[in-house]
């Protein structure tokens, strides 16, 4: 038979036919006879080194570019930002940086030399040589006497993490329970006679203001516009701004209120002691205050809508042992920029979750110290407004709370206000809101123990309200994510499991975004944004439980005078300076003019000088400390673990060069 034949033989089998091909050379299959050449194998191979060579190319031309942009923003940001307490925090974190560097380099050379980089039994080890004599050394020592201890204070924070997880939960079930069964807070009908102006309450409107320049004159428009008889309500703008210019130029909006036969008052303390809780006592000392049974507290950028007293007075009605009742805020710009629909998320879940379910089944929760509606009685008889802590309104709070006071909270009634739009106005508004509560829990503790509430309610005052809520949560998010996660990745017997890093954190994120339905996408950027902002809460819980020097602290935030969200439009800010002038025009007066032509002598100043971005030193040390353990992690080929750790890594360093939120030149 010739060589290139082939012999094809076919078999009847029970169930299916065989088929045999016989032949050296088939010409069937041709493509078998194929091979590549040795010139097609060469631009194989050549085009491989190509794209190799592109792609370490494109990574090198971006990694300078990144280090050109951000060397770049440290040499024109200021970094003078840091106070003497905090610097100690910083020192920590870049000692800590400077060892997990060092240990990863003595990784790196383990990991080339094949070491077993997880070895739990390092006296096991064959040693050859001086190097891996220290190496074995430093794996006894981490196995005897730092794995332990690591591995102690892991587990102390895992379960601090799991209360507090089932805390939250418990929120949200409570939540669910109030939508399932359609809970809300009733008032009477007929509470008061439309038609008889005279059974209406005396109401008085207090708006506290420091330096609000951008936004006093919508404030004092909204609270003007409330639908209440004239005869029964008296605003009081109390201005403590230090600025003489800007305090003509709120004389003169209150002027023209009252001329229009609004019953508004403008006050101005000389001595401005107590920030916003020394500016309201001092108002209240006023003789004619004790004829006011109601008292409603606007802050400056808050505007509520014209039935906002109609809808939150009522409620006192046959209720004399309410002593306040709270509306939700609405935010005119959380869709302005990452930093605001990140806050928004947080903001709905206290207001939707965490404020309703206290009121609802508690009937307290801390006071948000502006659009709420005060009993007058409740706030005389719960001492009035404290000057010793810079949280002012939780204070009123909780000594109402004691004194019996029961409170209401209208999740349905929103009041309009801004969210910090930069992370410095934000960093600051956040360390108030966390060193305040633990000066208070320091300044409160005796009273709450000896107080005649209930000890449920002393209970939930203390450990949950307090200690859980204030101290454990900044705590432990700090301490486990930030320092126990990267340390782990060079202590692998202390290594957390998946569930604490991953699971559980993505469950509750996911239950805190539930409120704004809309914030879905941003679950991941949230996640990372928390736990980035851990290390300024934890820096301000110290500083306010041990009383150190930043916990007294006031810093007014910045508002940009968002208005609503129909103007929300740059030409309503672009209209704005116009409007203000011809309104000092249309007065005639001298003393507006001069006041006119200072102001824009003042723009003129501010625009010709150029702000810059800070750089927040503990957020970057961090940034790096997380990246290194993300390239420590990648040696031992760990999965969830490093892409955790590079993405919170990046997170902090965004935060860290300020890339987040409203941008400056």
């Amino acid at each position: 038979m010739a060589p290139s034949s082939v012999v094809v033989t076919i078999e009847k089998h029970s169930s299916f036919p065989l088929v045999e091909i016989n032949g050296s050379d088939s010409l069937l299959l041709p493509e078998k006879q194929k091979a590549a050449s040795p010139k097609q194998l060469t631009w194989v191979l050549l085009l491989k080194a190509h794209r190799a060579l592109f792609f370490f190319s494109w990574m090198a031309m971006t990694m300078k570019a990144v280090f050109a942009s951000v060397k770049k923003r440290i040499a024109h940001a200021d970094i003078n930002e840091e106070d003497s307490k905090s610097r100690k925090l910083y020192r920590f974190i870049k000692a800590f940086l400077a060892i997990s560097i060092t240990g990863l380099i003595v990784e790196v050379v383990a990991h080339f030399k094949k070491w077993n980089l997880r070895m739990i039994q390092p006296l096991e080890l064959e040693v050859h040589g001086i190097i891996q004599w220290f190496y074995v050394s430093w794996l006894s020592f981490r196995v005897d006497y730092i794995a332990p201890m690591v591995l102690m204070l892991s587990k102390f924070c895992i379960v601090l993490f799991l209360i507090q997880s089932l805390d939250r939960l418990v929120l949200c079930f409570g939540c669910f329970w109030i939508k399932y069964k359609k809970i809300k807070p009733t008032i009477q009908d007929n509470a008061y006679d439309l038609e008889d102006a005279s059974n209406f309450p005396l109401v008085l409107v207090q708006i506290p203001m420091c330096n609000e320049r951008e936004v006093y004159a919508q404030s004092i428009a909204a609270a003007c516009e409330l639908d209440w008889p004239r005869n029964r309500i008296l605003i009081q703008v109390l201005d403590d701004s230090d600025d003489g210019n800007l305090q003509r130029l709120i004389k003169e909006e209150v002027l023209s209120w009252n001329e229009k036969g609004v019953n508004i008052v403008y006050r101005h303390r000389l001595i401005r002691t107590g920030y916003k809780a020394g500016n309201l006592q001092s108002a209240m000392a006023c003789d004619y205050v004790k004829d006011y049974e109601f008292i409603a507290i606007l802050d400056a950028d808050f505007q509520p809508n014209p039935d906002f007293l109609k809808l939150t007075i009522p409620h006192f009605k046959g209720n004399p042992e309410v002593g306040l009742v709270q509306a939700r805020w609405a935010f005119v710009n959380k869709e302005e920029n990452l930093l605001t629909r990140l806050q928004n998320i947080n903001l709905c879940f206290h207001f939707e979750v965490e404020q309703q379910v206290n009121g609802v089944f508690l009937n307290f929760f801390g006071f948000n110290g502006t659009a709420g509606v005060w009993r007058a009685k409740a706030l005389e008889e719960s001492g009035g407004w404290l000057e010793r802590t810079t949280v002012e309104d939780m204070d009123i709070a909780v000594r109402a709370h004691l004194m019996g006071w029961k409170f209401i909270f209208l999740n349905d009634v929103k009041v309009l206000c801004e969210l910090p739009e930069s992370y410095e106005a934000y960093k600051k508004q956040q360390h108030r809101w966390h060193s305040g509560p633990m000066q208070l829990f320091r300044l409160c503790l005796p009273s709450i123990i000896t107080s005649k509430i209930s000890i449920w309610k002393k209970t939930n005052l203390i450990f949950l309200f307090f200690l859980l809520r204030k101290l454990i949560l900044p705590f432990y998010s700090f301490t486990l994510f930030c320092i126990i996660l990267p340390l782990t990745m060079f202590i692998p017997e202390a290594e957390l499991p998946l569930w604490v890093i991953c699971y559980i954190p993505v469950f509750m994120s996911l239950l805190n975004i539930l409120p704004s339905p809309k914030s879905f996408p941003f679950l991941i950027p949230y996640l990372l944004f928390e736990n980035t902002m851990s290390v300024t809460k934890f820096n301000a819980m110290i500083s306010g439980l041990f009383q150190l020097g930043s916990s007294y602290e006031w810093v007014v935030t910045k508002k940009t005078g968002r208005s609503s969200e129909s103007d929300f439009l740059a030409l309503a800010e672009r209209e704005s300076k116009t409007w203000n002038e011809e309104k000092i025009l249309r007065r005639h007066s001298e003393s507006g003019l001069e006041l006119l032509s200072k102001l824009n002598q003042q723009d003129k100043q501010m625009a010709s000088k150029k702000k810059r971005n800070k750089v927040y030193r503990k957020e970057l040390a961090l940034a790096f400390l997380l990246l290194t353990a993300a390239a420590r992690s990648l040696l031992s080929a760990h999965g969830v673990h490093f892409y955790f750790l590079l993405f919170q890594g990046l997170s902090f360093l965004v935060v860290g060069l300020d890339l987040i939120g409203e941008q400056m030149n």
